[in-house]
């Protein structure tokens, strides 16, 4: 006698083999959707970190680029001006004032001034300034002042920039002191014709004329020591158009000469009991 059994009986051994079948199947493709979605999770995740770390990498690297390239103007600037300084020592031996535009433009043309257009030097060659710089003639030295901005590494917009110095001191002439000029004593004072104290140290800035050079149309755009313009001296400037005119540190006036006597000052070495009525010198006197 034969049994027919349907295939959808549920006591067939053969569809309780495939239901399994089916059922570990569906298992697997389970485990591999949730292997799929937990993978995307951290991979998003790392996406988004990149595009965060991905400019302060950059941002910093530019930084150190522009750290580098300030060294290197610094390294520049000092060396030229230095070479320039040494060729201001030997021209001041002929004319006794330091022409500190001259210096200016030596100090461009040793860097280049292609080499400074291309730098991070605020307007290129002619972001140098050197008018600061002088010759004193009572003891022969040059100090030279060279000033300079750089951009930083910001939007331009922003317009940020750092102020930069090289400044430092050269010997024109040696000369010699004569003597009695060692410096001030309790006895002997220093004055001169026209003025209104007395100082106990030779070597006061006060006694000293530093005479620069400025060209006529930067003259309205530079003060003195004490913060005052420059007026025309009534003795040597007249009329007319000039290339350059002298200044001094501490005067009030401009001049069209060097010969000019406002130009020039004589100090005399007297005792403390000969000063009738002129007052102490608020920088060297004690």
């Amino acid at each position: 006698m034969f049994v027919l059994m349907s295939k959808g009986d549920s006591h067939s051994p053969g569809w309780k083999t495939s239901k399994r079948r089916r059922l570990n199947g569906k298992k697997k493709s389970s485990n591999i959707i949730k292997e799929r979605v937990s993978v995307s999770g951290p991979g998003g995740s790392l996406t988004v970190e990149a595009a965060l770390v991905l400019p302060i990498f950059f941002f910093a690297t530019l930084c150190l680029v522009y750290l580098l390239e300030i060294r290197s103007v610094q390294f520049s600037v000092r060396n030229a001006a230095q070479n320039a300084a040494e060729k201001a020592a030997v021209e001041v031996t002929v004319l006794p004032v330091l022409n500190s535009w001259k210096l200016e433009a030596d100090i461009v043309g040793l860097i280049g001034a292609e080499r400074m257009e291309r730098s991070v030097i605020e307007g290129g060659s002619g972001g140098l300034s050197c008018w600061r710089s002088y010759y004193r003639e009572a003891d022969g030295m040059i100090n030279v002042d060279v000033r300079y901005k750089v951009r930083l590494p910001f939007p331009r917009f922003l317009n940020l920039s750092m102020d930069m110095k090289e400044s430092f001191q050269i010997r024109a002439w040696t000369g010699y002191q004569p003597l009695g000029m060692e410096g001030g004593g309790d006895d002997i004072v220093y004055v001169t014709d026209y003025g209104l104290a007395y100082h106990e140290d030779y070597q006061c800035r006060y006694l000293q004329l530093t005479i620069r050079y400025v060209p006529e149309s930067r003259l309205s755009g530079i003060r003195n020591e004490d913060g005052g313009i420059y007026y025309p001296c009534e003795k040597c400037v007249h009329a007319g158009t000039m290339a350059g005119v002298y200044v001094t540190e501490y005067g009030d006036k401009y001049h069209n000469s060097l010969e000019c006597s406002g130009l020039k000052r004589s100090i005399r070495a007297i005792k403390r009991s000969e000063v009738m009525g002129r007052g102490a010198c608020g920088k060297c006197a004690k």
